[in-house]
């Protein structure tokens, strides 16, 4: 009989912080160089390269693509030894291709790691999301508000007005009702123009942050990080499939999707212990992004353990002109 190996989430930590690390330091060359796709697979590669070098036998359940649209870190593609725990990896190389290329805030490499079959395969659709930070009653905010509701249930839950709170909203044509929505109430809006997860992210930490709360559509596989994020950091997320075309209904049913109205949780989305890291590719106000010194390149990531609920975040600084393999 085959012995099951545990997930050994202490041991595996600082190894996924590499993993974003590596990321990071290639996609910093091209940093306001306008090529986002070069950026995208500089990223790719040192992920992937380094997920290689870990320990473990690892299922890409949200990545780049299925495997006809993309080469490498494509969804159900195996990384690792092989030789530790079977774990799903949930991953965005870059997130924020065009802040990276564009030298805009809060460009990001994330991964998160978490026990096989732990992890909601979410396909490559839009998912509508709501998220709050930690501290709140459970359902104190739901997708079957009315956006304003929303403002004001939490405003009441926070003991403060509805003027009183900051919504993270992505900047697209699709938001500009709920945007308007929100604004009647009195509340401010922080917008974004990419990079959701970051924005998810925020509500954890609203003091440094200034954010309240995240709401709109983005993509359904960013959604998945996002809980994995919260469900280290506290907060509460959820989030419901959107299908545009029979297309996509078909890339959910091929998920393992049947019920195409559900609403999942943040412990649907991520029902085990998770580890999550992120690199700042770009400035932010979760991480730093990268720092050009003479000769030497320094990155902050941020480390998070669900089991114990630790936040670490990490300095590392390496020389420009030395190779850095086995790091």
């Amino acid at each position: 009989m085959t012995r099951k190996v545990d997930f050994n989430d202490r041991m595996l930590s600082l190894g996924l912080a590499r993993v974003s690390e590596a990321a990071a330091l290639a996609a910093a060359r091209l940093i306001g160089r306008g090529n986002e796709k070069a950026a995208d697979q500089a990223a790719v590669d040192a992920m992937r390269t380094q997920l290689n070098m870990l320990d473990i036998d690892g299922l890409v359940v949200i990545g780049e693509g299925e495997r006809d649209e993309a080469p490498m870190l494509f969804v159900g593609e195996r990384v690792g030894t092989g030789a530790g725990p079977a774990v799903d990896i949930a991953l965005d190389p870059l997130e924020g291709t065009t802040l990276t290329a564009k030298d805009m805030p809060n460009a990001l490499t994330v991964i998160a790691m978490g026990p096989r079959g732990s992890m909601l395969h979410a396909p490559d659709v839009y998912m509508e999301k709501l998220a709050v930070g930690p501290g709140y009653p459970a359902g104190v905010v739901s997708l079957d508000m009315a956006p304003g509701d929303r403002v004001r249930s939490l405003a009441e839950a926070r003991g403060c007005r509805p003027a009183d709170i900051t919504v993270c909203i992505l900047e697209r044509p699709r938001h500009e009702k709920l945007v308007a929505a929100v604004r009647d109430t009195g509340a401010s809006i922080r917008l974004i123009t990419d990079g959701d997860v970051a924005g998810v992210i925020h509500c954890a930490e609203r003091e440094i942050t200034g954010i309240d709360m995240y709401m709109g559509s983005g993509g359904a596989p960013e959604g998945v990080l996002a809980a994995a994020a919260l469900k280290c950091m506290g907060g509460q997320i959820v989030g419901k499939l959107l299908f545009r075309n029979d297309d996509e209904v078909a890339r959910a049913r091929r998920a393992g999707i049947d019920n195409l109205d559900r609403v999942y949780s943040r412990d649907e989305m991520v029902t085990a212990d998770v580890i999550f890291s992120a690199t700042g590719v770009t400035n932010g106000s979760i991480v730093s992004g990268i720092k050009r010194e003479p000769g030497w390149l320094t990155t902050e990531t941020i480390l998070m353990r669900s089991k114990t609920g630790s936040v670490r975040r990490m300095i590392y600084r390496t020389p420009v002109d030395r190779p850095a393999a086995g790091r």
